[in-house]
């Protein structure tokens, strides 16, 4: 593989583990509003927060699939 193809697969790499941790970030942000909720409970705002944060997880796992996907793909054209 040629070190331009290698540097944008790197490039991708970073931008997807970016992706992960803004994820992450929000998902601790969430979880701050969870705890605040149990001072002053608010069901509508908690169910809220409960389906953001679901979301959110997923959208972990998806983008660890998918980088782990790509570490993959990068590492065989990489032998090649």
């Amino acid at each position: 593989m040629d070190q331009a193809k290698y540097d944008q697969m790197e490039t991708m790499l970073h931008k997807l583990e970016d992706i992960k941790n803004s994820q992450e970030s929000i998902i601790d942000k969430i979880n701050h509003v969870i705890t605040d909720l149990f001072q002053n409970p608010d069901k509508d705002l908690e169910k809220a927060m409960e389906d953001a944060h679901q979301k959110a997880s997923d959208n972990v796992d998806k983008i660890a699939e998918a980088t782990e996907e790509y570490e993959m793909k990068m590492n065989k054209l990489e032998q090649a």
